[in-house]
């Protein structure tokens, strides 16, 4: 199945829709949104105009990670629902044609997984070697100076083997050793399993951390002036993470994909490689699809400098892979709020989303994002996320971009639950439910809706090439081309009007009194050119 007349596959500059399980829609009351949830509420991503959806983990899980610590890859959370809503789903996102894609965990698993309970019993079982144990150096110390994500060192002695096991996020993640062939065979089965339930794609969660360094040698310090607030900061993870024969399991990956029609990968990978290792998990047509760039994730600012750089990573030339983009998701602080500085933070939620719809590769919008949703406050003693917990100040964590959606402004809990939320809804989001701006010709929801629809209906915005004319500060000028057909888009990112000359034979969609003669202060433009 090809995506429209350009014969490129459906995913080839898809919009794709994230839900955060969780915080999506309850349907039964016990304040933690689940599967019957989503599907009751699938007519509204589908009027997004989106192609797919992305669900974050829903498998089953002691939830010290929320999902990102799976105890069973093959099962559904029964705080999520069951394997039949599931199926339920998959059914009615096909009926409104609909694309779905879930996350797979790959790098590690929850201690109470079935395959770390056997493989910790001793050092002769079937699984012994499924995990990385090691033993202590001579002192008892563990035996490399690597550190963990969420803080302290990255290995925990266990007393059965006495050795120690590394986890490179919470001390109940234990890493699966992918060096090992029969755990790249069970990946792939479990692959298999979701691929025959009917899923369109994965997301692969931290796949540069899936695989370690067989001689366990210590990190170097970390050099530059990037922000540290953990332990982890202080090292250049080159022997925990980014280990060189990870592209040659992804071939496999790759393989069994493409033994299934119309299938998506997209990879996450962060860390201070990333961009070298995007592009090799993503070389030629026998890796991933597509990865998953941070460029907007943690920037403090957007500005065209950074825009063009993030562009400029993913050059049109052959062999190299396809990008996809997010300004928000569920482990980063909402863009709107993290970027509008002078502006209104309603006019710049406008302009951003502008912008997305015109980047190079595929684009993912975060839930929330369509009604304009600012990033919540959270008090420490609502706090759920790990890391916040852990870290407090100094990293405020991820709760505040995970709380409930708002569907009605009048309901208890803005109708996402009958029951007490998880997390509390932020302080102002009621008063941005979906029923009010769907009400409103004029709301952020309804822009959403036309940017999707004319990003879909413009090859140039889908699959085109991209140059840019102009990046200076805060004035970007690019073109998208595809096929003869030229589009002009134009963005003021700052305070300061620009006059400008654009080519404009007719603006598509148009923000802040932008005009083919003047960008006034936080606007901006697509245009079809003259």
């Amino acid at each position: 199945m090809t995506s429209d007349e350009t014969g490129l596959p459906w995913w080839h500059g898809a919009s794709i829709y994230q839900i955060y399980p969780r915080s999506f829609q309850d349907s039964n009351g016990d304040g933690i949104g689940d599967l019957p949830g989503i599907t009751a509420r699938l007519e509204h991503v589908a009027s997004l105009n989106v192609d797919a959806i992305w669900l974050s983990p829903f498998f089953t899980s002691p939830m010290q990670d929320f999902g990102y610590d799976v105890s069973d890859h093959v099962g559904v959370d029964p705080i999520f629902g069951t394997m039949a809503d599931f199926d339920a789903l998959v059914a009615r996102a096909r009926d409104l044609r609909l694309k779905i894609i879930i996350d797979q965990v790959w790098s590690h698993t929850s201690d109470r997984h079935d395959w770390f309970k056997e493989s910790r019993q001793n050092r002769n079982n079937d699984k012994a070697d499924w995990y990385v144990w090691a033993d202590p150096k001579v002192d008892g110390t563990p035996p490399s100076n690597w550190q963990s994500v969420f803080g302290g060192p990255a290995w925990t002695w266990d007393a059965r083997r006495q050795q120690y096991y590394l986890h490179n996020f919470l001390t109940s993640q234990p890493d699966l050793n992918l060096h090992n062939p029969a755990v790249q065979d069970a990946i792939l089965e479990v692959a298999r399993f979701w691929l025959e339930r009917g899923v369109d794609g994965f997301r692969i969660d931290a796949i540069n951390f899936a695989m370690h360094d067989r001689m366990l040698r210590d990190n170097p310090p970390a050099t530059g002036n990037h922000r540290r607030s953990r332990p982890f900061d202080y090292q250049s993870r080159i022997h925990n993470m980014s280990h060189p024969d990870i592209p040659l399991f992804l071939e496999r990956v790759a393989a069994v994909m493409n033994s299934y029609p119309d299938r998506f990968t997209v990879a996450e990978v962060g860390g201070e490689n990333a961009i070298a290792e995007m592009h090799e998990y993503t070389a030629g047509a026998a890796r991933l699809n597509s990865a998953y760039g941070f460029n907007f994730l943690y920037s403090d600012e957007l500005n065209a400098p950074l825009v063009v750089e993030a562009l400029a990573e993913w050059p049109e030339k052959t062999g190299t892979g396809w990008p996809s983009w997010a300004f928000s998701n569920h482990d980063a602080p909402r863009a709107a709020s993290r970027w509008h500085g002078e502006c209104n933070h309603d006019d710049y939620a406008r302009l951003i989303m502008l912008l997305l719809v015109a980047l190079r590769g595929n684009i993912f919008l975060y839930y929330g994002e369509e009604l304009g949703l600012t990033q919540a406050e959270i008090g420490f003693d609502d706090l759920k996320d790990p890391e916040a917990i852990a870290n407090w100040p100094l990293t405020l964590g991820r709760d505040g971009a995970r709380t409930p959606m708002p569907w009605t402004a009048a309901a208890p809990q803005a109708e996402f639950s009958t029951g007490k939320p998880w997390l509390p809804l932020g302080a102002d989001h009621a008063a941005r439910a979906v029923d009010g701006q769907n009400a409103d010709p004029a709301s952020m929801l309804h822009w959403t809706r036309s940017l999707m629809a004319l990003r879909r209906a413009q090859p140039a915005l889908r699959h085109g090439s991209a140059a840019v004319e102009v990046a200076q500060d805060d004035l970007l000028i690019l073109y998208r081309t595809w096929n003869g057909q030229r589009l002009v888009c134009a963005f003021n990112l700052g305070s300061e009007a620009h006059t400008v000359d654009l080519p404009a034979a007719a603006i598509l969609a148009q923000h802040g009194g932008a005009t083919a003669t003047s960008l006034p202060a936080f606007s901006g433009l697509i245009a079809l050119c003259t």
